[in-house]
This record gives C-alpha cells, sequence and structure tokens, in this order.
C-alpha cells in the first residue's frame, strides 16, 4: 500500500507525471526495518503533507493513510523535487508496534 500510494502521489501531483517524466524508488531491508523511499520530479508550490479530509473528500487522504501505517515518515525537499521516506519496523523493534 505504501509503494502504491507514494507512487500515484508522486505521479498524479508532480511533474513526474508529465510526458517523459519520472520518480525514482528505493527500497532497503534489515532485520530491524524496511525502509522505502520515493523522489519525485517536484513542480508543485508544496511538500507533501498529510491533509485532514471531510468524510465527502474523494482525494487526499492517501499519506495519512501511510503514515498510519509506518511507523516514520519523513518529507524532505530539494531544487529537483520531494523525497518521501517510510520506515516500517519490525515486531520486536525496541520502537516499533505491531502493525
Amino acid at each position: 500500500m505504501i509503494v502504491s500510494e507514494l507512487s500515484a502521489n508522486a505521479i498524479l501531483h508532480t511533474a513526474s507525471g508529465h510526458e517523459r517524466g519520472s520518480f525514482h524508488l528505493a527500497l532497503a531491508v534489515s532485520a530491524q526495518a524496511v525502509a522505502l523511499s520515493v523522489t519525485d520530479e517536484g513542480g508543485t508550490a508544496g511538500a507533501p503533507k498529510v491533509e485532514d479530509q471531510d468524510q465527502e473528500a474523494e482525494h487526499g487522504r492517501g499519506l495519512g493513510m501511510v503514515s498510519a501505517i509506518a511507523h516514520r515518515v519523513a518529507v524532505y525537499d530539494s531544487d529537483n523535487g520531494h523525497t518521501v521516506t517510510t520506515e516500517v519496523y519490525r515486531d520486536d523493534h525496541p520502537e516499533g508496534h505491531p502493525c
């Protein structure tokens, strides 16, 4: 779900979704955690953020769902785009909680 949501956001909300656009997905797996980063090509006024939506809204809940599933979510801005990094810890990680 995290891969799908972050990839869709890059395509739908940034220059990554334009013709010849692209985004970069990085995945790191260790005994303690899985880290996933998606870097887009930017082209938007602001960085991705969790938004409060009313019950009737059809969009805008994705990053909130990612934040509810992942143990850590960080957003980094650069001149070339945004990177959203998530970490999901194993259940036995000291800072983790079962998902």
